[in-house]
């Protein structure tokens, strides 16, 4: 499953958040570290979510090209 992230400029770092997962955040101080960074924080939010019996979210973002 393929979810969209959200990448803004924060300051002197950049963060990330996932739209589809609520509380799903990473910081990094360039664009490829916090890309790194979320796809872990990805990972760990959907083991956790499956860990703890809960639904995992389905990913609701549309790419339009």
């Amino acid at each position: 499953m393929r979810y969209a992230v959200a990448i803004e400029k924060a300051g002197d770092n950049f963060s990330a958040y996932v739209p589809d997962l609520p509380g799903c955040i990473a910081t990094g101080t360039s664009v490829s570290e916090v890309k790194n960074e979320i796809h872990t924080a990805i990972r760990f939010h959907i083991e956790g979510l499956q860990a703890d019996g809960l639904d995992v979210p389905k990913a609701s973002a549309l790419r339009n090209m």
